[in-house]
């Protein structure tokens, strides 16, 4: 267990935009912050971090909270896993009971998988630097190939011993089970036969966006062609290599900072990139571009330059890539180098600033390097000249901002001697085959579902009428619970007694026995009574910091800037008081807005009780009895409301 100070120290220090950033890119909206939510696919940024609050928010997918809830949603911790997360960022000692085996056996394969691999690429690092064979064989490597020692401890590169089992052996020593050596796909398991994965490969540790190693890349020294030069981990748990990009927590800072990424291929070419003082840089690591990975890119920035070999894999990858960056919505340049070359031969082959001097002379956009590439043979040709403006029309279409679309086929006519309205045509025609083969695709599906035995719904039980109004007092009392706004008379006439926005709600809600439908409501007015004479008690804090998801979650919602002014009390244009300056106006009628909701709920509840005790004269006279007193109140209340007439 992590003790009460240690939680609040840790709440202290962490800042939510610095949290929030190591992750996404977010620019200032005010006094917020404002980025692409990294927990659900969105072009428009919905996603605010406030500062002032120290909550974040996302108007689309609707998660939100704490910085402590940001980590658990992001990272798939628990809570006090999120916790030790921040203290370690922010060097605050956590200090624990010692687990026991119990413990031990309780934690989620997930955790566990990512610890023995934080051992394995500390087992691989220490025995490139300080083992015989280590040094002899994997360092002399790694220099051989030009890489600087600051640039081998960066990447934290390492060595697998060359051998059946070392690196299992040394693990299980260390109390690292087979389960996890083997799900992580460090071991290689059959019956009574086992093996290291990457013994006597060069080891590429491959790091999360938050700096967690998940999986490894294993180069071979070996001349055997029989064995694959590089070999990756297996996809786990907690490795999915098309989710991943290598070199992109070494990388996310310079990306934002310089508002672009340079896509290459392999490890090498990140750390050649790196050594050249270029290091906003990420490489797909031998896979072929997925849609993923362009996010996790667009998190930090929406411009990207693909680096490409000059031979013709390098040519063909970079046409597959360039439509699927284009279609998140990406300012998308290519770079193919010289026949020949690879990012890591042409990195290590000029300065830094020859370097970039080359890459912004010569990256260009992906009409004028598909017409480059693919005119030269087709200047004679009008029919391979006409696949090939059908080729960057198809590229276009994708795009899905109109105006950048129009700057393409503006480029694209200049280019190909066409007239933009012929391209605007052809792009109609794409776009429109495009959504009639989605719809037969969906019809498709539909087909199939109903083809599927009906699984029957849950049936949601008990709607909370009141919600709008239950919302709108937690808001009120959040932001206002201690202030003093209602005065009363006391003993004597020049000691008035002054009254707090809470004490006011909570006897008003209570007098009347009112409750709400929604327990998570409940517990929060329980927590506001308990705190009613605390003085210190502090409701921005303390429930955006609560440790049940749950309530740091709603109270983020409440006070995020959806609802900071409500709109109700504008009128017309003309000047209102801001909000906290009529609270002797406001609580009292949001109250009243309250009770009057519960009233017609009720109302309409005692309307069906009759309707049903239809046959039962003494009940439906009970029944109309209470109808008609409670029409009275509803009547009361409206008239206190300013409403004229009364409906429901």
């Amino acid at each position: 267990m992590i003790d009460q100070a240690t939680i609040d120290r840790i709440m202290d220090a962490a800042e939510i935009s610095e949290v929030v950033s190591e992750f996404v890119t977010l620019k200032r909206r005010g006094v917020n912050q404002l980025g692409l939510c990294p927990f659900h696919n969105e072009k428009t940024p919905s996603f605010i971090v406030s500062p002032a609050k120290g909550i974040f928010k996302c108007f689309g997918c609707g998660k939100g909270g704490n910085a402590v809830n940001f980590i658990m949603e992001h990272e798939s911790l628990s809570y006090p896993e999120a916790l030790k997360w921040l203290a370690k960022k922010y060097h605050i000692d956590v200090q624990e009971e010692e687990e026991t085996e119990h413990q031990k056996q309780l934690k989620d394969d997930r955790e566990s998988m990512m610890i023995a691999s934080a051992f394995a690429q500390k087992y691989f690092t220490r025995f490139v630097w300080e083992e015989n064979e280590g040094r002899t064989i994997g360092l002399s490597y790694l220099r051989e190939r030009g890489l600087h020692d600051n640039i081998i401890k960066k990447f934290e590169l390492g060595y697998c011993p060359d051998g059946k089992d070392i690196f299992t052996q040394a693990a299980q020593k260390q109390g690292y089970k087979m389960e996890y050596l083997e799900k992580t796909g460090l071991t290689i398991k059959r019956d009574d036969w086992v093996r290291d994965r990457f013994a006597g490969r060069v080891m590429f540790p491959i790091h999360n966006i938050a700096g967690r190693v998940t999986a490894f890349g294993g180069r071979t020294l070996k001349s055997d062609k029989n064995i694959a030069k590089y070999l990756n981990s297996p996809e786990s748990e907690i490795y999915h290599k098309s989710r991943v990009l290598y070199g992109i927590f070494q990388a996310k800072r310079e990306i934002t900072k310089q508002d672009k990424c340079y896509l290459v291929e392999g490890y090498t070419d990140v750390l050649a990139f790196h050594q050249a003082g270029i290091e906003n840089v990420v490489a797909s690591s031998g896979t072929a571009l997925t849609p993923d990975q362009i996010r996790l890119i667009k998190r930090f920035s929406p411009n990207i330059t693909i680096i490409y070999d000059g031979d013709e894999a390098g040519i063909k990858a970079s046409l597959r890539g360039i439509d699927l960056v284009l279609e998140e919505g990406m300012n998308v340049k290519v770079l193919l180098l010289p026949k020949g070359e690879d990012p890591d031969s042409f990195a290590r082959s000029m300065s830094s600033t020859q370097l970039q001097e080359y890459i912004d002379e010569h990256q260009t956009d992906f009409i004028r390097f598909k017409t480059k590439l693919l005119l030269e043979n087709t200047e004679n040709d009008p029919v391979s000249k006409a696949r090939l403006i059908s080729d960057i029309v198809r590229s276009i279409s994708v795009v899905p901002d109109t105006i950048t679309r129009s700057m393409y086929i503006k480029e694209c006519s200049t280019l190909m001697d066409v007239g933009e309205d012929i391209l605007y045509t052809e792009i109609r025609k794409v776009m429109q085959r495009e959504s009639e083969d989605n719809r037969r695709k969906e019809y498709r599906e539909q087909a199939a579902q109903q083809r599927q035995p009906a699984i029957p719904r849950p049936v949601n039980i008990a709607k909370n009428l009141c919600e709008i109004e239950e919302r709108e007092i937690l808001r009120v009392l959040l932001k206002y619970f201690h202030t003093e706004v209602f005065e009363e008379e006391g003993e004597n006439p020049e000691d008035p007694i002054f009254i707090s926005v809470g004490r006011f709600v909570l006897e008003e809600i209570e007098a009347d026995g009112l409750y709400s439908d929604n327990e998570l409501i409940n517990q929060f007015l329980d927590l506001f009574r308990e705190n009613l004479d605390n003085a210190e008690f502090k409701p921005m804090s303390f429930f955006t910091h609560h440790s049940d998801q749950r309530i740091s979650q709603l109270a983020s919602d409440l006070l995020s800037e959806k609802y900071t002014e409500s709109k109700r009390w504008t009128r017309g244009g003309a000047f209102v008081e801001a909000e906290n300056e009529i609270l002797d106006l406001i609580v009292p009628k949001i109250v009243q807005e309250y009770k009057l909701r519960k009233v017609k709920n009720m109302l309409a509840d005692l309307e069906k009780g009759i309707q049903l005790a239809a046959s039962d004269m003494e009940k439906v006279m009970s029944i109309q009895n209470q109808y008609l007193n409670l029409k009275k109140v509803e009547k009361h209340l409206s008239i206190q409301l300013g409403n004229r007439t009364v409906t429901r």
